[in-house]
């Protein structure tokens, strides 16, 4: 039994390295149709514990996935990656453009591809083990599809449009409207990397993606309604767009289209590409002699100096004026406004200015006699003192003497 059991123990480890010594993944796409690639959490849960099936040990590990091309930081610009929870499976999604410029030579003819290895990282948040897979993407010329169509699916997101099934959901009902067979997927892109906004973290609320398939075939007329004046209209006015029966090919509601934000590219109409310039030998043509002007023209700068520095003057002048005037033309003068002042008001107001220089007089000479004001029982109206003994009026300032009066020099 022992032995039966070594022999186990090592087919298993066996087995498990030659599953990682095959994990590289080799791809063969061509340009202009969309790429998917899922990365199971299964694949990688069982690289951490390889044994584990065989003693019946099974985890669920939250993982996280980090993709980065080969000997590079990040993916290449038509790459992207999507993983939404560590509990959740990783996308690879993307549409090349162009077969890049690699040549491979073979001993009978040359191929223009392009071979693009990516560096997958699988993170084990449990353990912190990590496992590392290679994919190899091939990316091959092909024709690009003449007539396409964009459309918007409001109520779904990146992550639940990208597997297989969904995606043949969308392309089915595509196939209806455009009344085709000959449907291809081209690209699918999520709201947010188009300019849309982070929807609320409510039910019912999504991100939305964007769906873009092309065909050889021309577009139907369910389509061409797009184009049509009064379909652009409602859009316009943003009023409720009434779709005929014979275009409404929604199966699952989760992906009806917007019609609004449908749009088709012919791209037999699309003007081509203007020729490469052509390179030269680097060397001017010969040819006559540079002859420069003998002096430049003549020019009138007094227009300048009239908008710069004369209109300038002659508003700062007017300002000056109005200014003078206002200040100094519209003052109604002492007299006149002495004679509309209430008397009481005006004895008060020279009473305060009295009182005012007579206390700077005193500021300058500290020896002489306190200010009538300041003395008890006085009488500001006539003048008069009366004794505190005779008068049952109590005197609104009393008279203090100074305690440092006679510290100071005197005169």
């Amino acid at each position: 039994m022992a032995g039966c059991g070594s022999w186990v123990f090592f087919l298993t480890v066996c087995s498990a390295s030659l599953f990682e010594a095959s994990s590289d993944i080799k791809v063969t796409i061509p340009v202009g149709k969309f790429f998917t690639h899922e990365l199971f959490r299964e694949t990688f849960q069982n690289d951490f514990e390889p044994l584990g099936k065989v003693y019946g040990i099974l985890y669920n590990d939250p993982i996280i996935f980090k993709c980065n091309k080969q000997n590079f930081p990040d993916l290449p610009e038509w790459l992207r990656f999507t993983q939404r929870n560590p509990y959740d499976n990783g996308f690879l999604y993307g549409t090349p453009m162009s077969p890049g410029k690699s040549i491979i030579e073979n001993s009978e003819h040359k191929v223009l591809s392009s071979y693009t290895a990516e560096n997958i990282y699988a993170t084990n948040q449990r353990s912190y083990d990590t496992v590392r897979h290679l994919l190899i993407i091939k990316v091959v010329p092909d024709k690009i599809l003449p007539y396409q169509v964009e459309v918007f699916i409001k109520l779904r997101e990146i992550e639940k449009v990208l597997p297989s099934t969904v995606q043949d959901e969308i392309k089915q009902d595509l196939q209806k409207l455009w009344d085709t067979e000959t449907l291809e997927m081209i690209n699918i892109t999520n709201a947010l990397d188009r300019g849309g906004r982070v929807p609320l973290p409510l039910a019912g609320h999504f991100e939305g993606v964007y769906v873009k398939v092309g065909s050889e075939e021309y577009f139907s007329k369910c389509l061409l309604r797009v184009l049509t004046l009064e379909n652009k209209k409602q859009c316009k006015e943003e009023a409720k767009i009434k779709v005929p029966g014979e275009c409404h090919f929604c199966i699952n509601p989760s992906n009806c289209i917007t019609w609004c934000k449908t749009e088709l590219f012919d791209l037999t109409k699309m003007k081509p590409k203007p020729p490469a310039p052509t390179m030269g030998s680097g060397i001017l043509e010969a040819g006559e002699d540079f002859k420069p002007l003998e002096s430049p023209p003549n020019r009138d700068y007094f227009p300048d100096y009239i908008v710069t520095v004369i209109v300038p003057l002659i508003l700062a002048i007017i300002l000056f004026l109005l200014l003078a005037y206002i200040m100094f033309g519209r003052r109604e003068g002492i007299g006149k406004r002495n004679a509309r002042t209430n008397q009481i008001q005006l004895y008060h107001h020279y009473t305060i200015h009295e009182n005012t220089d007579e206390l700077r007089t005193m500021a300058g000479n500290r020896g002489v006699p306190p200010p009538l004001s300041t003395l008890p029982m006085f009488n500001s109206r006539t003048g008069d003192r009366a004794s505190p003994l005779q008068s049952d009026s109590i005197p609104l300032i009393m008279a203090q003497q100074d305690p440092y009066s006679d510290t100071l020099p005197r005169k």
